[in-house]
C-alpha cells in the first residue's frame, strides 16, 4: 500500500482567524488528524468532524508523531497539528528523524504547512519590539541542559540582541526564569522594557510592557512569552519599540 500524505502543520496562536489558508486546506483534505490535547481543541471542530481524531497528552510527543506516521502509512492522509509553527520548537524536526530513523523518507510524502509563530503574535500585540535583530532561547531544559541554555542566553544578551523567552515558567520549572531575569539585569538598564504577553489571541489574552527592574517572574506561566528589549528599546504606552534606526539614516 502506498503511504498517504502526512502534513504537520501551524495551528498559530490559537484564534481561528490566525490559521492560515493552507494549514485549513491540509486539515480539510485529512483524513486522520493527531495532535496534543489542547491542540486539538484550538483546531476549529467542523475541520475534525468525520475523521480520525488521536489525541496525546503532554510529553507524548514520539507516541503523537508515531501514530501520525503510521496513519500516513495505512493510507490516510493525516495531519499532525502544532501551535505556533511546525518548525519552530515543535514537531517538524521530530517528524522528520522518526522517518529518517525508520527508513522512510522516500516513501512518506511529507508536507511541512506555516504556521503564524508564538513570537510574530506577540509581538504583534505589543507592537515593534522585534524591528532589529533578536535571538530566540527557549528556557526548557527537558530536552536541552541548564547550562548550554544559560549560555547561548548570555551570548544574546551580550550581543545586545533582543530576547524572546519560550517555554519560560512552569508549576515544575521555576528558578529558570529568576536566573534567566538576573543575567539580563546584569547587562541591561533598569528600564529596559520588557513585554509580556499571555494567551495571545485567546480568551483570557493579557498583554503589558514592564520594567526590568520590577518584572514579577510570578506573572509568567507557560502561556506567557517575555521579549526583553536590546539598549535601544523603549516603551511607548501600552506599546514596546525596538527602533530599526530610520532616525539616525534621517539625520
Amino acid at each position: 500500500m502506498n503511504a498517504a500524505p502526512l502534513y504537520v502543520l501551524g495551528l498559530g496562536p490559537g484564534d481561528q482567524a490566525c490559521l492560515t489558508p493552507q494549514a485549513r486546506a491540509a486539515l480539510e483534505r485529512a483524513e486522520c488528524v493527531a495532535g496534543y490535547h489542547l491542540y486539538l481543541e484550538l483546531t476549529p471542530p467542523e475541520l475534525l468532524r468525520g475523521k480520525t481524531v488521536i489525541g496525546t497528552a503532554m510529553r507524548h510527543e514520539e507516541e503523537r508523531c508515531a501514530a501520525a506516521v503510521d496513519a500516513a502509512l495505512s493510507g490516510r492522509c493525516t495531519a499532525l497539528v502544532c501551535s505556533g509553527d511546525p518548525g519552530i520548537y515543535a514537531l517538524a524536526g521530530l517528524v522528520l528523524e522518526m522517518l529518517e530513523a525508520r527508513d522512510l523518507l522516500e516513501r512518506v510524502p511529507l508536507t511541512v504547512v506555516p504556521g503564524v509563530p508564538a513570537v510574530c503574535a506577540a509581538a504583534a500585540l505589543l507592537g515593534a519590539p522585534l524591528t532589529h535583530d533578536f535571538a530566540c532561547v527557549s528556557l526548557s531544559d527537558l530536552l536541552t541542559p541548564w547550562e548550554t541554555i544559560a549560555r547561548r542566553l548570555h551570548a544574546a544578551l551580550a550581543a545586545d540582541f533582543v530576547c524572546v523567552l519560550y517555554n519560560p515558567r512552569s508549576r515544575g520549572r521555576r528558578w529558570q526564569l529568576s536566573e534567566a531575569l538576573a543575567q539580563a539585569r546584569r547587562l541591561r538598564r533598569p528600564d529596559c522594557p520588557v513585554g509580556l504577553v499571555r494567551k495571545a489571541f485567546r480568551p483570557g489574552q493579557e498583554v503589558g510592557v514592564h520594567r526590568l527592574d520590577s518584572f514579577d517572574e510570578a506573572w509568567v506561566d507557560m502561556l506567557s512569552l517575555v521579549i526583553i528589549g536590546n539598549s535601544e528599546s523603549r516603551a511607548l504606552g501600552a506599546y514596546m519599540l525596538t527602533p530599526r534606526g530610520y532616525a539616525r539614516r534621517g539625520s
